[in-house]
């Protein structure tokens, strides 16, 4: 049986939405906890700032091997919804300010720009030839 290239590419956008969604439940989606200062009585989390590290290094080295493998204008819209679908979905269940919608909005910009300028970035390294590497 013969692979074409958009059932390749099909797959592969299956793949990276179900990695993003991983990266967010690797990092971030267990964690539901807010710590509240006993001096000060101010509040923070869920996320503790190695988490938040994590999660985006994990994402910068998914949206660099993706966008080597699949076209960046696929990689980015991807990695974009998935993320911000699973973030949304988890904050707009634990909020009940509605300020969780800020929030989304500020992961998708931060997913659009970021995915985008990494997976375009690994595509031109990986496009180049091999003599004019480095």
């Amino acid at each position: 049986m013969m692979v074409t290239r958009g059932t390749r590419a099909l797959l592969g956008v299956l793949f990276l939405a179900a990695a993003t969604v991983g990266v967010w439940l690797l990092w971030l989606g267990w964690d539901t906890q807010y710590t509240v200062d006993a001096q000060t009585g101010n509040t923070s989390g869920p996320y503790e700032p190695w988490q938040v590290i994590g999660c985006v290094l994990t994402l910068v080295l998914l949206a660099a091997l993706a966008g080597t493998r699949l076209s960046p204008w696929l990689v980015a819209p991807v990695m974009t919804v998935a993320f911000t679908t699973a973030w949304s979905w988890r904050a707009a269940s634990s909020d009940d300010s509605g300020l969780w919608a800020v929030g989304a909005v500020l992961v998708l910009l931060g997913m659009a720009i970021g995915s985008t300028l990494v997976s375009l970035a690994a595509r031109r390294l990986s496009r180049r030839p091999a003599g004019r590497r480095g």
